[in-house]
């Protein structure tokens, strides 16, 4: 028989759940997540820090994500869950990760799958973003009209530099919905094994490519790069750099990418990076707030070298070890939201969710896997992203902690957001149940 403690809080959850789904919230006496965060007290003593900037939350589609086969019930569900995320960004790639080869052969093309990308995110209301990664097999060395999708991650060859940014003018001609590019994915195949370090010689030659062919059909659309992954490695480590805090040291040669690019691109709208909590090692920080400080970190670092937007084409919240992360983790939706408010709090300008539908990846997701007929289900990250989203974005977000315990919160004038960084239940006030692990409490009225 479940206590009156645990039902209190079972009904909150519910309550914020119904809220963000779109649901009119009831009207009478407080919610009791309401009645807890008023008892928490919420002041001062948190150190609230105003979110830098207006920060904007999206997704990125992968190979599944509410396509048209899947079961029309999961995908309802899911289509629900994406339509009320008050106008997020949605990520596409111009081929791969869900999408097919928009050029098999030179000069013919097959837009079939981003139509219907594209659709998607008119459909439920998002901005669009595409990412101008992968390349056709013959611009890779392949035979025209073949495609080997084992071979996706290779660059296209330098002679063929030119192509890939005439695809790319084709492409945002062909989707006017198209507000902002992402210039190639993790410098997939751009690494020099001789000089054991990144080409960002040969990947800025395309990227300079792809700017001036897009800007030159679409003066509007924004471009970024260089999309690296910024990646951890443990102290003492071989390439560790002296940018370093308690989650790690970043890789030096992730590092020089952009100090080149920035030294030598013929221009920029915003800066893309990504990266994982966890170090190359298998370590990850603790509490999560500890862990996602190096998102804050990195975000101040590249600040004190551009004044260009940083956006964060992906982002990897890693669970400790001890605990199991996916789509329906509590404690991946906790890890997830210490990295927004990390972001919020450093002056990140943008954030892609990668995989908003659940799979078999070990991190957050927004919606069950809606290939399964009792998919589509709402995660436990889903309410507060929700939520988080309009305002965020709106710049009306402070982000604040508890002096003595590990809680993590986020307030609006319309309401609160409490996070429980931990794997053990934390006492919150007297007479109030406990936040069991890993809890996220949202409350829709004001603290």
């Amino acid at each position: 028989m479940r206590s009156p403690r645990l039902a209190a809080l079972l009904v909150a959850l519910a309550l914020a759940l119904a809220a963000c789904s779109g649901a009119v919230a009831p009207t009478g006496p407080p919610d009791p997540s309401a009645e807890t965060l008023k008892a928490m007290g919420l002041g001062k003593d948190w150190n609230w820090q105003h979110q830098a900037a207006r920060l904007d939350l999206g997704v990125t589609h992968t190979q599944d994500s509410l396509d048209p086969d899947e079961p029309a019930a999961a995908r309802q569900r899911g289509l629900d869950v994406l339509k009320n995320t008050s106008g997020g960004w949605q990520n596409i790639h111009l081929m791969g990760f869900g999408t097919l080869n928009p050029e098999p052969s030179p000069g013919t093309y097959d837009w079939s799958s981003l139509d219907q990308r594209m659709q998607l995110v008119k459909d439920t209301g998002g901005r669009t973003a595409l990412t101008l990664c992968c390349a056709p097999d013959w611009m890779k060395g392949g035979s025209p009209g073949d495609t080997d999708w084992s071979r996706l991650e290779k660059a296209p060859e330098p002679t063929h530099f030119d192509e890939y940014a005439a695809l790319a003018a084709q492409a945002v001609q062909r989707y006017p919905q198209v507000q902002r590019v992402l210039v190639w994915n993790e410098l997939k195949g751009f690494y020099n094994n001789d000089l054991n370090r990144w080409d960002y010689e040969g990947y800025t030659q395309l990227y300079n490519k792809v700017y001036r062919a897009v800007k030159a059909v679409r003066p509007d659309v924004q471009v970024g790069g260089p999309y690296v992954v910024l990646t951890s490695l443990d102290p003492g480590s071989e390439n560790a750099s002296a940018v370093r805090g308690p989650w790690g040291a970043v890789d030096q040669r992730a590092l020089d990418v952009v100090d080149y690019w920035l030294a030598n691109n013929v221009g920029a709208d915003f800066i893309a990076v990504d990266a994982s909590t966890s170090t190359t090692g298998g370590t990850v920080a603790t509490p999560a707030d500890v862990a996602a400080q190096k998102f804050a970190d990195l975000t101040e670092w590249i600040h004190s070298r551009t004044p260009l937007p940083v956006w964060w084409a992906e982002f990897y919240p890693n669970v400790p070890k001890n605990e199991e992360g996916g789509a329906s983790s509590q404690a991946s939706a906790a890890a997830t939201l210490a990295t927004v408010a990390a972001y919020a709090r450093s002056g990140a300008s943008g954030a892609l969710l990668w995989g908003p539908q659940g799979s078999d990846l070990k991190f957050s997701a927004l919606w069950t896997d809606s290939t399964k007929p009792d998919g589509g289900q709402p995660t436990p990250l889903t309410p507060a992203w929700q939520w988080l989203v309009p305002r965020l974005a709106a710049g009306n977000v402070q982000v604040g902690h508890s002096p003595t315990q590990p809680l993590l919160a986020f307030r609006a004038p319309d309401g609160a957001l409490v996070v429980n960084l931990t794997d053990r239940p934390v006492d919150v006030a007297p007479g109030q149940p406990p936040l069991p692990p890993w809890a996220v409490l949202l409350s829709h009225q004001a603290p």
